[in-house]
């Protein structure tokens, strides 16, 4: 064969290559965005969301008082909601999901137009929403590893609400 022709044939592979990865590059932001559109499912009311699903998976599903809190989490003056799941006894088990590592929390924003989008699920111990610097943010109580820590005190982690997604301000 010629050797003209076959650095021809080389770089050919090597166009078609990189076409590849560039039509693979547009076409991945568009095939992960359907399971994150999915994630984003609007609500009507967290709390009846969240009990009717636990009322057609339990046999008897029963919510305490705390099952659910609404206050304003993201300082935008529209009250929003955390759905604790420690709160729950389903089928005489008193929260169900809970482990060693604390209890499911679902963090609710409401929007201007009506209806909740969930922003997080944490597994916490608890939280403490307090003000700091004059906004508004958790103080999340959840399992020492989460701060790389190996001992038995639990770890904080103050996080803020902005936009739809928390951001860790610091760990200890």
């Amino acid at each position: 064969m010629n050797r003209s022709f076959v650095e021809l044939v080389i770089a050919v592979k090597k166009f078609l290559l990189i076409v590849v990865h560039m039509v693979a590059l547009f076409l991945m932001p568009a095939l992960t965005a359907a399971p994150v559109r999915a994630q984003q499912q609007m609500v009507s009311d967290p709390e009846i969301f969240e009990k009717q699903h636990f009322q057609s998976t339990c046999k008897t599903a029963e919510f305490g008082p705390d099952f659910v809190k609404r206050f304003d989490i993201n300082n935008d003056g529209i009250v929003d909601a955390v759905v604790n799941h420690g709160e729950l006894t389903c089928d005489g088990v008193r929260g169900p999901a809970c482990t060693e590592d604390g209890c499911p929390h679902n963090f609710y924003l409401q929007a201007k137009e009506g209806g909740y989008i969930m922003i997080a699920t944490a597994q916490i111990y608890g939280y403490d929403f307090i003000k700091r610097f004059g906004n508004m943010v958790f103080v999340l109580q959840m399992h020492p590893r989460f701060c790389d820590r190996t001992d038995a005190t639990p770890c904080e982690m103050t996080v803020r609400v902005r936009g739809g997604r928390f951001v860790t301000l610091f760990k200890k």
